[in-house]
């Protein structure tokens, strides 16, 4: 009878912490800091931080006045992409330093959630703890939340695009010419697209692009990133670290997620209309994919 109580508590104790992690409530963006200073002396102190914590610093991007964005990966990173498909999304993890009133916030996404919204196998705890005592860690933050199992199949709404229906961008006869072929043509600047980082997946014949995105006139502003990031990260604590925006190139193909998943995933709570909204951004989808794929089409 002892034995019988004994093996149903255990039972029960395994059952609870399932319901309690699947129970979680994961946010797109961790707000690491928030003090006085400057956006350039915050990036040293960052760098210097996340270098020591062994991350690589792979990239740096300043869309727009007060703003730099750090893009890191590390073997944990790498490892979880190669074992999951289009795993290169999840390869990096993106830290970003706002000017934001008189202070100076530092935050970065959310390896757990993003681990989820990505679809990849493990859930990259070991890399949100790195993170947090690199560079700590006051609140999650950037929307209400959601479980990890809504996560891995999220879409903002009926209609609308989830992970796994990318758009594709380019085709070329193999990953060695498509890979070369997209570093070339984002390294040109072209189009209003910028290389901001290359990582390459270990094991595996794909690469991830961070791209920044920049209108030459009012015509082409949805696709700018200043302009989206005007209507769109409106509240005290910025989500910057949205940015910079991915281009994948796996096997022979060239691929992006659509705007209309990329963008929701860190600002799901965003309504669809009214002042802040997805009614203001509602060409962008159309932009970035067109002027992507004007850039590294072949």
């Amino acid at each position: 009878m002892k034995i019988k109580n004994v093996l149903l508590s255990a039972l029960l104790i395994c059952v609870t912490t399932g319901v309690q992690a699947a129970d979680v409530i994961l946010k797109p963006f961790v707000l690491a800091s928030k003090s006085a200073g400057t956006v350039t002396e915050k990036s040293a102190q960052v760098k210097t931080a996340l270098t020591t914590a062994g991350f690589t610093v792979v990239g740096e991007y300043a869309p727009y006045s007060g703003v730099n964005i750090i893009v890191v990966t590390n073997d944990e990173l790498k490892k979880n992409a190669s074992a999951t498909e289009a795993g290169g999304y999840g390869a990096v993890q993106r830290i970003s330093i706002t000017e934001a009133g008189k202070e100076v916030q530092v935050s970065y996404t959310n390896p757990v959630y993003m681990s989820n919204v990505y679809r990849m196998k493990g859930d990259l705890s070991a890399v949100n703890n790195s993170l947090a005592t690199a560079l700590g860690r006051v609140e999650e933050f950037g929307a209400k939340g959601i479980t990890a199992a809504k996560a891995r199949k999220y879409h903002y709404m009926i209609g609308m695009e989830y992970f796994d229906e990318p758009d594709v961008l380019a085709e070329y006869a193999s990953y060695e010419e498509a890979v070369q072929a997209v570093d070339a043509k984002l390294s040109a600047n072209k189009n209003g697209v910028s290389k901001v980082y290359r990582v390459d997946i270990p094991g595996k014949k794909e690469s991830v692009f961070g791209v920044g995105l920049k209108g030459a006139n009012d015509a082409a502003k949805y696709m700018d990133d200043r302009f989206i990031m005007s209507e769109i990260d409106f509240r005290d604590v910025k989500s910057t670290a949205h940015l910079p925006y991915e281009v994948l190139v796996s096997g022979n193909k060239v691929y992006a997620l659509y705007a209309r998943f990329r963008i929701a995933i860190n600002f799901p709570d965003l309504s669809m209309m009214g002042k802040n909204s997805f009614m203001n951004i509602m060409k962008t989808p159309d932009a970035i994919r067109d002027s992507l794929k004007k850039t590294v089409q072949k």
